[in-house]
């Protein structure tokens, strides 16, 4: 049987900050993720942090309670969305794809880029294809402004989705290897694996996009895959 322990390489960062964290990291200090367990834009950092081993506590926000909204958390995120990251010193991070470049450049093994300058620039592509062009018209806010009837909305995140996932086949299908780009877990994973479960549980049809099933089901048996599901975090329902 074939081992699921994803190949994986590092770059270097030499820089003080890096240095610094590590000292704080080393320190048992430890960052905080604001999350709510069916976010995808969380589950990201989620499968980040839980790839890079890197010692975090989740600090659920719950988004069916309107808690991002409050003056406390607006405070962390002045947008009041979710995900945030507080550093080890206080300071804190938004914005998903933000926060796991900084991951990137300041835990930099394992690594979530390739070596290769034009394999990083596809797997940024195939980030941007996700986290700006598909991820942010589905998203339950846009929902809810477009339609009051979950039918309508229901329609409308199919079609974007679908819509994405039709370029995302295209740009998969002469890189992917076992995983999205070639054999090694980069953040380009990180990002798809969240989109497709949006893209199945606003039930698209999938069985037109087979590169996009396969690297998913190749991710899906990763430890820090596994770890970041919704299903295994803090604030998740019993029943999720």
């Amino acid at each position: 049987m074939a081992s699921t322990t994803p190949i994986i390489h590092t770059h270097a960062y030499p820089t003080a900050a890096s240095d610094e964290v590590d000292k704080a990291i080393q320190q048992g200090q430890e960052y905080e993720l604001f999350s709510y367990w069916r976010s995808t834009a969380s589950w990201r950092v989620r499968i980040a942090l839980a790839f890079k081993n890197i010692p975090h506590r989740i600090h659920p926000i719950n988004l069916l309670k309107n808690e991002q909204q409050s003056e406390e958390y607006k405070k962390i995120h002045p947008l009041a969305e979710i995900p945030a990251l507080k550093l080890t010193d206080g300071r804190t991070l938004t914005q998903s794809s933000a926060i796991i470049e900084y991951l990137e450049e300041t835990h930099s093994f394992p690594s979530l880029l390739p070596l290769d300058a034009y394999k990083r620039a596809q797997v940024r592509a195939i980030v941007g294809t996700i986290v700006s062009d598909i991820h942010p018209i589905q998203n339950l806010r846009v929902q809810k402004k477009y339609s009051e009837d979950p039918d309508q909305r229901a329609a409308w995140a199919q079609y974007w989705i679908s819509l994405g996932f039709d370029a995302l086949e295209q740009m998969l299908a002469p890189l992917a290897g076992k995983y999205s780009v070639g054999d090694d877990v980069t953040m380009a994973d990180v990002c798809l694996v969240p989109q497709v479960y949006n893209a199945v549980r606003w039930k698209v049809d999938m069985t037109k996009y087979p590169t996009i099933v396969r690297v998913c089901e190749n991710l899906s048996v990763l430890p820090a895959f596994i770890a970041a599901q919704p299903s295994n975090q803090p604030d998740a329902p019993v029943d999720a």
